[in-house]
């Protein structure tokens, strides 16, 4: 059973989520609690599923992979198997970063990450459109990125630090 969050646990989130490398004893000096008692909370946190894991964030310029695209992808039919097949597949490509089932006007939205415009048309002609559960596409390429962050909000606006839940 997990626990309810209180204002601690939220701020060890937020610390977290910025800073995932930060030592425990600099993450109990931030929230003002001992070290084994923020232990503790973070490996319950962890426990529980709050937290489900660390990773660096790269370059995706070093890596040659700064060209964005988001696809929407209209399905052939909408049935529990073709949504299935769709699935599989899109989540063994690696220019897939992100993928969402939708609803509305298409059935799912795609974020890729290519090198550059002829690395997109590859992928677009020998992996996304020749799946016989593709019906149709639509491109948008990202012309700049205004906003990209993994972080979310833990900490309410306007609560402070360790403000009340």
């Amino acid at each position: 059973m997990t626990k309810k969050l209180d204002a601690i646990d939220k701020r060890i989130l937020d610390i977290l989520q910025a800073q995932g490398r930060i030592s425990n004893a600099a993450l109990s000096q931030a929230i003002n609690l001992s070290p084994t008692p923020c232990l503790d909370r973070v490996r319950r946190l962890e426990r529980e599923g709050y937290i489900k894991g660390y990773h660096a964030v790269l370059s995706p310029e070093h890596l040659k992979c700064a060209f964005v695209t988001f696809i929407t992808v209209s399905l052939d039919r909408t049935t529990e198997y073709v949504f299935d097949s769709f699935a599989k597949k899109i989540a063994k490509f690696d220019e897939v970063v992100e993928c969402y089932m939708v609803g509305g006007g298409f059935d799912y939205l795609l974020k890729i990450r290519t090198e550059d415009m002829t690395e997109f048309r590859r992928f677009m002609g020998e992996k996304l459109t020749i799946m016989p559960e593709v019906a149709n596409t639509q491109s948008f390429f990202v012309m700049e990125e205004v906003k990209d962050t993994h972080l979310l909000q833990v900490i309410k606006p306007g609560l402070g630090t360790l403000g009340p839940n």
